[in-house]
């Protein structure tokens, strides 16, 4: 799959990439994870409620986990395994392994979250958050 940015994402990306100091490509791999785990952690109902506020949130999603699937994880998969499997540590290896560290992994997720609570509100945003383990302290 291919992925398309949308308007909406090429902001989310420019925003991502200006608060944390990243290139925008590392911008967009980083916010296409945080939207994979969060699909994979978060209530269903909330994270869908989000996702179709944020055009091409879902499309991007999609791409990053078809990579990993087409790749076998790598390198990051190992990592991943060695940081106890998925969760929020999961999460956390696979954006050291784009070469973020913690405070950079902390501007882009409240970042994306500033975002989502601009497109899709307050009340969606936190039924995503309390529905995730571990997640406040990156947003």
């Amino acid at each position: 799959m291919t992925f398309s940015e949308t308007p909406e994402m090429d902001e989310l990306i420019a925003r991502v990439s200006q608060a944390s100091g990243v290139d925008a490509q590392v911008a967009r791999q980083a916010i296409g994870e945080i939207f994979v785990f969060l699909k994979s952690e978060a209530s269903p109902d909330a994270m869908q409620a989000l996702m179709d506020k944020i055009p091409g949130a879902n499309d991007l999603a999609a791409t990053m986990g078809e990579a990993e699937t087409t790749t076998g994880g790598g390198l990051m998969g190992a990592l991943t395994g060695l940081m106890g499997g998925g969760g929020v540590m999961g999460l956390a290896g696979k954006l050291m392994g784009l070469g973020l560290g913690m405070g950079e992994m902390q501007s882009i997720g409240r970042e994306v979250f500033a975002y989502a609570r601009e497109k899709a509100g307050e009340d969606i945003v936190n039924k995503v958050a309390t529905s995730t383990p571990a997640l406040s302290q990156f947003i």
